[in-house]
């Protein structure tokens, strides 16, 4: 049977699937596909629109691996199997009054998919998601179980593996006390966003933005951080099913489909967005306001760069499209995480801003992507690993302090190449 990514980029038509439901599984998984001389690759939700998850031999599909593990309330960490989707675990933590410290707009992923390519969400005093990792157990090319702690010289390296150095069966997080979130998002003048943006991600908690092409307004978010004990004022239901459901999901997708088919229309509404969207304040449990539900289909991709320089890249690929005469219905978004130690983290030792760049899954193919792509490249920006780029090993490794030692440990845990694919050859190598 096909398998197809979400984003509708890949597809694959494994061998065979298996779906493990124990870390034992799992091994002798591993061991027969040995024995056969076949990859091996896990799934969770397809999230990814780079070929990251694409098994073409043996796909083990971990919607059975899931659930809590353990949890310990004094110390915040907590312990989930690897197939454990993130918008799950809310309720999973509840009990024990934890929360995980960052997430990103998008909940659809598992836990392991989330960390092993790099997921992230917006906070220059937060990294990604794989820094919240300080154990994990994987099993190598082999079917050996090795078990990390946050002391392990392997943890910065499996905690955002790629996949490539074996299959994540169980993840340790360090969570924090729940928190309420007040969030503000409103409408303002593009340049005097960035303009003040430096400002803006020093003296708030989470603050991104997205801009509309052919438009000069950006539709800001800022969130701040509030004792669970503070007074909540959720948006009520109406506000949100007329705001989430109706116009972010529900005419966006029929204006997206319109634009994609007839591109023309695309600045007008773009310009009625900009006129529609924002405007709310609200203060909710951190997990209702950090995601957000994404029915309207896309292909994303994105890229790091030194946070300092973000508004003046910013500045250039707005100057790109306006110059190119693109006609783009989905906005970029614009985002920033702190620098961390993980070896493949598109924020190793520097703190980073993200430029994620969209299309409607339907519009026709053309050099946008290309070309905002060789303008990100420009400026020392890293792909995101889990979305759409054209980047190789050669021109990845000198990006990357700690590519080479990566490498070195993929020839140790997986010398046989047990969990390579097409994809994890061109940005690793063979």
């Amino acid at each position: 049977m096909t398998w197809r990514n979400w984003g509708r980029t890949e597809t694959a038509d494994p061998v065979r699937v298996l779906h493990p439901t124990s870390e034992a599984h799992v091994v002798t998984a591993i061991q027969q596909a040995a024995a056969d001389g076949l990859p091996v690759k896990p799934v969770g939700a397809g999230h990814s629109f780079s070929g990251i998850a694409v098994a073409p031999g043996v796909q083990l599909e971990l919607s059975g691996l899931t659930g809590l593990v353990a949890a310990d309330a004094t110390t915040g960490r907590v312990t989930l199997r690897a197939g454990t989707p993130l918008h799950v675990i809310p309720e999973l933590l509840a009990p024990h009054g934890l929360a995980m410290p960052n997430l990103g707009d998008i909940d659809r992923q598992t836990i392991s998919g989330a960390v092993a390519t790099g997921t992230h969400g917006t906070g220059l005093g937060f990294g990604g998601i794989a820094t919240q990792v300080v154990g994990a157990r994987v099993v190598d090319g082999w079917g050996e179980v090795h078990v990390l702690d946050e002391h392990h010289k392997w943890l910065p390296a499996v905690a955002l593996g790629l996949g490539a150095l074996g299959v994540v069966t169980e993840l340790t997080l360090q969570c924090v006390p729940a928190f309420l979130l007040e969030a503000v998002e409103r409408p303002e003048p593009l340049d005097r966003v960035l303009d003040t943006w430096d400002e803006r991600i020093r003296a708030h908690d989470h603050v991104e933005f997205y801009w509309f092409p052919h438009t000069r307004t950006a539709l800001t978010k800022t969130n701040t951080r509030l004792p669970l004990e503070a007074p909540t004022r959720p948006l009520p239901g109406w506000r949100r099913r007329l705001d989430d459901d109706l116009m972010a999901n529900g005419v966006f997708e029929a204006t997206c489909r319109a634009s994609s088919r007839v591109p023309a229309l695309a600045p007008a509404v773009n310009r009625a967005a900009e006129r529609l969207t924002g405007n709310r304040t609200f203060t909710d449990v951190s997990t209702a306001v950090f995601t957000t539900r994404r029915a309207v289909r896309f292909r994303e991709m994105e890229y790091a760069v030194p946070a300092a320089i973000l508004p003046d890249v910013a500045r250039a690929v707005v100057a790109l499209i306006e110059r190119r005469r693109w006609r783009v219905s989905f906005p970029l978004e614009f985002r920033v995480a702190a620098g961390d130690d993980r070896w493949l983290s598109t924020a190793h030792g520097r703190d980073s801003g993200y430029i994620a760049v969209h299309r409607y899954w339907r519009d026709a193919e053309d050099d946008y992507l290309t070309e905002v792509e060789a303008l990100l490249r420009d400026h020392d920006g890293r792909p995101h690993w889990g979305k759409m780029h054209t980047r190789t090993a050669a021109d990845l490794a000198p990006t990357y302090p700690r590519f080479a030692d990566f490498l070195a440990l993929r020839d140790q845990l997986d010398p046989d190449r047990r969990f390579a694919n097409p994809y994890l050859e061109r940005v690793l190598g063979a």
